[in-house]
């Protein structure tokens, strides 16, 4: 990978990018962009990512402010190899709009419609012909579609507000207008699901034919209504044996249809891997645009204010005001490498982890390698051409493993 965290000395740094993180990129060396869009029609409870429920009201005012955005990073872009447009709901922007922001990022970004990878999160409850024909004709060649689930009782415990007829139709609706390329993500262990019902969706899933699926786990995050209603008694969470029967039958399930695990959760027929999300846990650099969006470059990782009035509001030279600021720092780097490289099912170059963590941190390769062998015994890890891969035990275990290798770098 090339290093593109080589810093600008100062005479040469553009001086609209003063203040900034950006301030230490090279112009011209970032390859992938996320927009977030945090309108929703309906709050989920499991959801923790912002989002505010759209009277459509502000959606013309945030497209100014983020075409001020873009505008303002864009010499830091190389040609993208990656946009990725989340939230929220993204596909709940007005059809119109979307016309202005495909021009805009054509205008300010290279992006080829041929070899960019260019996804939008959709809503069933949103899609429309013109909805469609507007993304085809902004770029967008990859759609992200949340199903979370066929069963209407599941959808009501985690207010989910959809209407699972409408998931087949969405995908005709794509395909129509030639977005071939399409994700599906579903949520397993979800209270009173039984393995029966997650086999259901999972077969309705594939009947959808799509190339790639991402297949989560129900997490109760910090400050969502589903942990308030878990910590008030309001149901039973999936008993964990469950929980982990459904996590290794989708595996099973998927790879009789031709669907590889590339990371722990994420599933794709060959050459369909989402390269997007390959940026994050390959470490790449991204840029962010929209309230709350978070990126990393130039060892420097951020989050944009997460407050659309005050990102309205609120201007520097066009850039978002910026919160939750870390340094660059060689260890959080290499821990970060860890965290994230782990879970990918290519796994971790073992010389190039230790070499850097004994850069970071004189004595904490030997730690590490300790550690490595220690798993290695407890059958969690394995040595697979000097890479550090997961085994299926291993892959049970991931956070906590790659916890215990991310505390020898401390």
């Amino acid at each position: 990978m090339p290093d593109n965290t080589v810093s600008i000395p100062i005479r040469q740094r553009p001086t609209q990018f003063a203040g900034q993180p950006l301030a230490d990129c090279a112009p011209k060396t970032i390859n992938s962009l996320y927009l977030h869009i945090p309108f929703c029609a309906h709050k989920c409870h499991y959801c923790d990512f912002y989002s505010l429920v759209d009277r459509q009201d502000r959606q013309e005012a945030f497209l100014n402010r983020l075409i001020e955005e873009l505008r303002a990073v864009a010499p830091l872009a190389g040609p993208l190899d990656t946009v990725f447009v989340g939230g929220g709901t993204p596909t709940l922007l007005a059809t119109h709009l979307w016309g202005r922001l495909g021009a805009a990022l054509h205008q300010f970004f290279d992006i080829c419609d041929e070899t960019t990878e260019f996804t939008v999160e959709c809503n069933p409850e949103t899609a429309s012909e013109s909805l469609f024909h507007s993304l085809r004709h902004a770029g967008v060649n990859r759609l992200s579609v949340g199903m979370q689930s066929f069963n209407r009782t599941h959808l009501k415990t985690l207010e989910r507000e959809h209407n699972p007829e409408n998931v087949p139709r969405t995908f005709e609706q794509a395909r129509c207008v030639g977005i071939a390329n399409i994700s599906g993500d579903l949520i397993f262990a979800i209270p009173g699901q039984t393995l029966d019902d997650w086999d259901q969706d999972l077969d309705q899933a594939m009947s959808l034919g799509l190339n790639h699926l991402s297949a989560y786990n129900l997490t109760y995050e910090p400050a969502t209504a589903m942990t308030a209603r878990l910590e008030t008694g309001q149901f039973t969470p999936c008993p964990e044996e469950l929980e982990i029967e459904m996590f290794n039958h989708a595996a099973a399930r998927l790879a009789n249809d031709n669907f590889e695990r590339y990371e722990v959760s994420n599933y794709a027929q060959p050459g369909h891997a989402c390269r997007h999300n390959l940026a994050y846990w390959r470490q790449h650099d991204w840029l962010a645009c929209g309230p709350s969006a978070s990126g990393h470059a130039a060892g420097h990782r951020w989050k944009n204010i997460g407050r659309l009035d005050t990102y309205l509001n609120n201007t520097q030279n066009g850039f978002a005001p910026i919160t939750d600021h870390e340094e660059p720092d060689p260890a959080r780097a290499v821990r970060e490498s860890i965290m994230t490289g782990l879970r990918l099912a290519e796994g971790l170059d073992k010389s190039l982890v230790l070499l850097q963590s004994e850069n970071a941190l004189t004595g904490s390769a030997a730690r590490l390698e300790s550690e490595i062998r220690q798993a290695n015994e407890e059958g969690l890890l394995t040595d697979t051409q000097s890479r550090l891969v997961l085994t299926e035990r291993g892959i049970l275990f991931a956070d906590g493993l790659a916890g215990r290798l991310m505390t020898c770098v401390l």
